[in-house]
């Protein structure tokens, strides 16, 4: 079982939006340059983001993608499911066909209830964890390093300058 990388660069790019939301529309070569991934690629999933109503374009000049919904109603899961990203650990995709009897009859192998309930509790945390919780821990990482970067400039004794010393301040969604 395994996050493919259609998955997690859904995830990475709609956090990567979610962390600009409040700047207006964010285009998908800065979330490429920024993610280090390829513009192609990001627009086959933001197409697929867009027809799951994760997220909305803006045409023209200063366009780009907004949430179409705030970040804390926007699941992993629902990230994951809406690029085409089956959460499914068992080895038949849930069909109940993994094992194979010499008469031909098929049916589940013996650790398929293992798997599937594998399957379900995976989805379950997925759904669990919102994107506003991915915001909120990339920003507090975010300002833990910049503490960490102010202090270790200060012991040196070199000045740090006050735009990169300060943490991201929180935002707070309504």
């Amino acid at each position: 079982m395994r996050l493919t990388t259609k998955g997690r660069f859904a995830v990475t790019a709609m956090i990567d939006l979610a962390l600009r939301a409040h700047s207006g529309p964010v285009t998908l070569a800065a979330i490429s340059e920024r993610q280090n991934i390829s513009l192609s690629y990001l627009e086959q999933l933001f197409g697929k983001l867009r027809r799951h109503e994760l997220v909305d374009s803006v045409r023209g000049p200063g366009g780009g993608y907004t949430l179409a919904r705030h970040a804390r109603d926007i699941s992993v899961a629902g990230v994951i499911f809406a690029v085409d990203e089956p959460l499914d650990a068992t080895s038949c995709g849930g069909k109940e066909n993994c094992n194979i009897g010499r008469n031909g009859h098929t049916g589940k192998c013996m650790t398929h209830d293992l798997w599937a309930t594998l399957s379900r509790k995976m989805v379950e945390y997925l759904d669990s964890v919102s994107l506003q919780d991915l915001v909120d821990q990339q920003r507090l990482r975010e300002w833990q390093e910049s503490g960490q970067l102010r202090a270790g400039l200060k012991s040196t004794g070199r000045k740090v300058p006050a735009r990169q010393a300060e943490p991201l301040e929180e935002t707070v969604s309504a």
